[in-house]
């Protein structure tokens, strides 16, 4: 029963980590989209620009926040499996780019290791949640 509560709260706090980070981007876009593209060395050019940088780091940014503050509260392992799927996505978006375009700078490589991380942690997390739960029922 403890290992069961461990598990859990270990992966809420995960859960709500990615979903604050996730937040603080959003919230960077909604207040000022410039600034998100300044971590890139991209500089927005029309209102369009600035609309779509609104539109996919804030308003996706708050519904995967929203979505993840959910799944924290009543499903873990579905979050766990969630954030290894967009951690796991966002760095092999990162490896094509290598693979396509060529070498990340290091905005791409410390990310690329970040995202990497976290989707690792996603999928151990997820591992321990499952077998605490499977302890638990047998």
């Amino acid at each position: 029963m403890k290992i069961n509560r461990i598990a859990k709260r270990a992966g809420q706090s995960f859960i709500l980590l990615s979903a604050l980070a996730l937040l603080s981007v959003s919230l960077m876009a909604f207040s000022n989209p410039q600034s998100v593209m300044d971590l890139v060395q991209v500089r927005l050019s029309n209102t369009d620009a600035f609309s779509s940088i609104r539109g996919v780091y804030g308003g996706v940014g708050l519904t995967l926040f929203i979505s993840l503050l959910y799944l924290m509260l009543r499903d873990v392992p579905k979050g766990l499996a969630f954030l290894s799927l967009l951690w796991g996505f966002y760095a092999l978006s990162r490896i094509i780019t290598t693979l396509s375009e060529g070498p990340l700078g290091a905005f791409g490589q410390q990310w690329l290791v970040i995202e990497s991380v976290f989707c690792l942690i996603a999928l151990l997390l997820l591992w321990a949640n499952r077998k605490a739960s499977a302890t638990l029922s047998a």
